[in-house]
């Protein structure tokens, strides 16, 4: 079910020689955005490299999750879940959008702090967390094992599925009129009169006023070649999934050293929850400073590697010319492969943990490469030294939930319209201009 640059092309259209806007990157927020500009009317080129959704936008836990979000994110993502609800609806297809809640349990004292201190918040906001003894929670999760001390679980928080919901919305898109090109690397940018005015793609030169760059864990690379600095890691999360189950719980919970959600085949997606890799690259050390908090707060859950695995390998070239092979295409998508011993972890978790799943056949397993910024929160705005450039990147593992309202927002960037929600917190220049770096909730 996870995409790779093996997977058949599924969008080939011509290439226009002159579109409004185009949109780099096919996961969520790429698509997401396209949508709603074809909405709008404008006409639209969405490019991948590689596959619509191949990298974290199908790789991702299906958590569609309004809980423990930072508060400048919480209101987007009280919209983007009214999104979800409608959005199957909207686009024609099922998403596997369910409503059955998001809990997460409290096995220290400063997890129940936590948790008090966001069901404070939620309230601020009208969102209906609340906090649960450890009796209610052996009552929603009779099988599971372990010492908690409480939790909190947010009711209208759901599931989706990535592997379904990001196509089906890129075909929603197409019907729209979207063009929609696969196996197309944009390699950069044309420019005149001080703005974009055009992409060249592996294919060739496509005209535009607009741009979108939705990249992903490539999104600083792109930048880079521009002589832009975006500071953007990559850390390696590894899931699974299991056969087909009684269903014990029908919705997302997390605890200390796992995290589970109920699919739609009838199997659980399941994942640590409390440990990923990074990959040293140059880009480590180049961005190192940004990242000191960030790292000082997930120390214990971060694993360095030097295996390569970051995209463009360890290092690589910031500049490539533009009628040649750029690194896009060298490396169509971040496959990377699952982590043995994270997987043997995960086997004891489930045994220790469910006894429902114990002994459960793990009938699948990847790992995906998710971008992080230094504060744990997205950009979300217009990169002021290319008039006409917009970026949405960094989401740090909360894109596929926030994707919708994300993409309904920087589709209204470029239409010059207000976006609706305070975007302060989410700036491009907030890295450069000597703000200080406060990083939001890891999960």
């Amino acid at each position: 079910m996870i995409l790779s640059d093996q997977s058949p092309v599924t969008h080939s259209e011509p290439l226009p020689p002159a579109t409004d806007v185009v949109v780099i990157g096919g996961g969520v927020i790429g698509a997401c955005t396209a949508w709603y500009l074809a909405g709008a009317g404008l006409r639209v080129l969405l490019c991948d490299k590689g596959r619509i959704a191949g990298e974290q936008s199908s790789r991702n836990w299906g958590w569609v999750r309004q809980q423990g979000r930072d508060p400048a994110e919480l209101p987007i993502m009280m919209e983007s879940n009214r999104i979800w609800q409608g959005l199957a609806a909207d686009i024609g297809e099922d998403v596997g959008f369910r409503q059955h809640g998001v809990l997460y349990i409290a096995e220290s004292r400063e997890d129940s702090e936590r948790h008090e201190a966001w069901v404070r918040l939620a309230t601020e906001h009208g969102l209906e967390s609340i906090l649960l003894t450890p009796d209610e929670i052996r009552s929603r999760l009779p099988g599971l094992q372990g010492n908690w001390l409480g939790g909190v679980i947010t009711p209208s928080d759901g599931r989706a599925e990535p592997f379904e919901a990001v196509p089906a919305i890129a075909r929603a898109c197409a019907g729209r009129g979207v063009v929609i090109r696969e196996n197309c690397a944009v390699r950069g940018l044309e420019t005149g009169g001080g703005r974009v005015s055009g992409v060249i793609t592996e294919d060739g030169a496509v005209a535009c006023d607009s741009v979108v760059l939705a990249g992903g864990a490539w999104s600083s690379m792109f930048l880079g070649s521009l002589g832009i600095r975006f500071p953007q890691l990559t850390v390696k999360s590894t899931v699974a999934r299991t056969a087909p189950v009684a269903d014990f719980y029908p919705g997302n919970a997390a605890c200390a050293n796992l995290a589970f959600r109920r699919r739609e085949d009838g199997g659980y997606t399941i994942a640590p929850g409390d440990i990923h890799e990074h990959s040293l690259s140059c880009d480590s050390l180049r961005y190192a400073v940004p990242f000191i908090q960030v790292l000082k707060q997930s120390w214990h859950e971060t694993r360095l590697r030097m295996d390569g695995g970051s995209p463009g390998g360890h290092c690589y070239t910031r500049r490539w010319p533009l009628d040649g092979e750029s690194p896009f295409e060298r490396q169509r998508v971040l496959n990377p492969r699952p982590d043995p011993a994270v997987m043997e972890r995960l086997n004891r978790s489930l045994a220790q943990r469910l006894p429902a799943l114990a002994g459960t056949t793990l009938v699948e397993s990847w790992a995906g490469m998710i971008d992080t910024t230094p504060d744990v929160v997205p950009v979300i705005d217009r990169v002021g030294a290319i008039p006409g450039l917009v970026l949405g990147s960094g989401f740090s593992g909360h894109g596929f939930g926030i994707g919708p309202a994300a993409g309904r927002i920087l589709a209204d960037l470029v239409q010059g319209n207000a976006p609706g929600h305070d975007l302060g917190r989410f700036r491009f220049g907030r890295f450069s201009d000597g703000s200080p770096i406060e990083p939001g909730p890891a999960l």
